[in-house]
């Protein structure tokens, strides 16, 4: 059973049979353990991998275009904190975790405005142990990139299990010189996996920084006490990097509205973001039978088939002759002594990954940087160019009837 209360508290309540199983395996784990080897039952999942998990920090592109649209830094940047608080009340039915992706595997889709223009999107799971998923955004006409590099580390907490989620996100604003801003996350703690009620909570402190303008947003993710306090609270400031000067303050509930005072003029709190009141915008994503066989949804078709129908173990079936599958070919290139190469993004000096379609290669004309990226992202596997241009396109400009668009805050099905 699964449900959302009259405090928007993300909580699930395990039948017996489950719960015996988690504890069973928990058995053999450790405290503070690193679960990225641990494979977890099928009832813990929610049908997508976290290459499309990821495009939930994506759900509300409108307060970015809006953003950008700002003559004053300032503006600019509180639109860029309400875009990075919007997207955290975005969550599966329950208390669940996606797939792990299995390494070159990735997820494609393009995303249509009100405004009749578009942005696209990739991620690709750039390696296996340690996980990490590099993702890359844009939206020609509003000159928008975001890009990211995400490393979430599981950890076992006795009746908790904890998904840090290190990397960075980047979000750029080229109309403005390259206005870059920083993006740090927050942990992700699922309570009671032993006895109580699971709840699914976000803890730590994570930022938004952008030096350019000497502004950094920094919110504490406050989680509940055993005994006081309440669940999804948030505290934040925007400040001055140099003088630490506070400007605003953020406050309020990250599942639901989210406040924001002006700490100079001493005015009341006002609506900054409220979840109720504000539409996911959706994305269209090639329909099964036209992606390839590493996208994300063909990939886990039939797992995701199962999940659905609450066949759970014909899930488990599925699942394991995709994971032996994917140790059978680690065997194969290390037999071949042979080193995965990402297809769309490598690994930079800076430690981190990078989009191999480089952002000073974008067009600044719209229409010719929706050739370039499209060609980049969509152009199917193993097309070579010929004379500089490559031999087949599939056109996500104008979507297919049959392709499947996504909205709301439900999982995600085929």
């Amino acid at each position: 059973m699964s449900k959302c209360d009259e405090n928007s508290v993300i909580e699930e309540e395990l039948d017996e049979e489950p719960r015996s199983i988690i504890i069973s395996m928990i058995g053999q784990l450790r405290k503070d353990m690193d679960l990225s080897r641990i494979t977890f039952p099928t009832f813990v999942l929610e049908p997508r991998s976290f290459t499309e998990r990821v495009t939930d920090f994506m759900s509300h592109p409108d307060f970015l275009i809006n953003a950008s649209k700002c003559e004053d830094p300032i503006d600019r940047f509180i639109g860029v904190v309400k875009y990075y608080m919007s997207g955290w009340h975005i969550h599966p039915k329950g208390v669940k975790k996606p797939y792990n992706p299995i390494l070159g595997e990735f997820f494609r889709s393009q995303c249509t405005f009100r405004d009749s223009t578009s942005a696209y999107f990739v991620s690709e799971q750039v390696s296996h142990h340690p996980p990490i998923t590099a993702m890359f955004y844009h939206s020609p006409e509003h000159h928008i990139s975001i890009e990211g590099d995400l490393r979430p580390k599981s950890r076992f907490f006795g009746n908790s299990v904890g998904m840090l989620l290190e990397g960075y996100a980047k979000v750029h604003f080229n109309k403005w010189n390259n206005e870059e801003y920083l993006v740090t996350y927050p942990n992700m703690y699922a309570r009671g996996i032993l006895f109580g009620k699971m709840v699914l909570e976000l803890g730590e402190t994570s930022t938004v920084t952008c030096e350019k303008s000497d502004l950094m947003f920094e919110v504490e993710f406050k989680t509940k006490g055993l005994i006081w306090g309440t669940y999804n609270q948030i505290a934040g400031k925007i400040k001055r990097i140099s003088t630490k000067e506070v400007l605003y303050d953020i406050s309020g509930n990250w599942q639901t509205s989210i406040y924001i005072a002006d700490r100079r003029q001493r005015t009341e709190p006002t609506v900054l973001f409220d979840s109720t009141k504000e539409n996911v915008v959706p994305q269209t994503v090639a329909c099964v039978a036209e992606q390839e066989p590493n996208e994300s949804r063909n990939l886990w078709k039939f797992v995701t088939k199962a999940i659905v129908e609450n066949d759970l173990d014909a899930a488990t079936a599925q699942k394991s002759v995709i994971e032996e599958r994917q140790r059978e070919e680690a065997k194969r290139r290390e037999a071949a002594k042979e080193r995965f190469i990402p297809r769309f993004f490598q690994l930079e000096t800076d430690g981190f990954y990078h989009p191999k379609l480089m952002l000073k290669d974008i067009p600044d004309d719209p229409a010719q940087a929706t050739e370039v990226i499209t060609k980049w992202i969509f152009t199917k596997a193993g097309v070579q160019e010929t004379e500089g241009k490559e031999k087949e396109i599939q056109d996500f400009t104008k979507p297919e009837e049959n392709s499947v668009v996504l909205a709301g805050t439900k999982p995600r099905r085929h």
